[in-house]
């Protein structure tokens, strides 16, 4: 697990609308529970408070973190996609999003981070310059600050396009859902993570496992995936073993947590 992707789930569960700043000594003992070293934990701080994802506020002789609103939004759209918007899409419309772009062969970092954005979006591509991702897509946030040419367009299937084989072709549907069903492997158990030191340590696996294997899904619509898709069932096991472990994750993290008033809060 990369650490600033266990960093964001810590944040998520314990942190996140409780208005604070936490110790770095707490994040460290948090994440050693889960094998990430005091110097990588300490490491992902300070990058993090480099792409704005966290702000320092120092309290007598300890330096503690806060969210930032980047990272608030990030936490808030994980949140939505764990517990609100589920892995199954069907939707009775069979409404897509289209973007097309154009840019500079000369403009290999722009490309690079639109096609990024567009998969962390849900889209897939349909052939050069031109990417789909079901449903309505806000795609502003994708396209600011790369100024590319792009436009975007709401649109429907008609006849004679094949979009069971469209989608096929867009997305890779074999690789998601063996990564559903390597999940489940590993979950849904008796007896799941057993080398963990305990809840709190589970319960991080689990969800930072969780939100990276649902924020490569594009929620494709139901009538489109294959009968036999894992994806539901995971979702059945996460929810059921993070309530199960969540009592005593809680009261781990409120034992460790050293916190202080989140002084951001205040100004606002």
């Amino acid at each position: 697990m990369r650490p600033q992707s266990v960093m964001l789930t810590f944040l998520g569960d314990h942190v996140y609308g409780r208005g604070v700043c936490v110790s770095s000594r707490s994040f460290i003992e948090a994440f050693g529970r889960v094998g990430i070293s005091e110097e990588a934990t300490r490491s992902t701080l300070t990058r993090m408070v480099r792409r704005g994802l966290l702000r320092r506020q120092r309290s007598g002789r300890r330096m503690y973190f806060g969210l930032t609103p980047t990272s608030a939004e990030v936490l808030k759209d994980g949140e939505r996609r764990i517990w609100h918007s589920g892995v199954l899409n069907d939707a009775d419309e069979d409404r897509w999003t289209l973007i097309g772009f154009s840019l500079p062969e000369s403009w290999q970092r722009q490309r690079h981070e639109l096609r990024s954005r567009l998969v962390w979006a849900g889209f897939g591509p349909l052939q050069n310059g031109l990417w789909l991702a079901p449903g309505d897509v806000d795609a502003t946030g994708v396209i600011e600050d790369l100024g590319a040419n792009v436009k975007v367009f709401a649109a429907e299937p008609r006849r004679p396009t094949d979009m069971q084989a469209l989608v096929g072709d867009a997305y890779d549907l074999a690789g998601l859902g063996e990564r559903y069903r390597e999940f489940l492997r590993r979950w849904d158990r008796a007896d799941p993570a057993s080398e963990a030191p305990d809840d709190l340590a589970r319960s991080l696996m689990l969800l930072t496992g969780w939100l990276q294997l649902i924020r490569s899904d594009p929620r494709l619509p139901l009538r489109y995936l294959p009968h036999d898709w894992p994806a539901e069932k995971a979702q059945r096991v996460c929810h059921a073993l993070h309530e199960r472990f969540r009592p005593e994750a809680a009261r781990i993290a409120g034992e460790l947590l050293d916190t202080v008033p989140d002084e951001s809060w205040a100004e606002s």
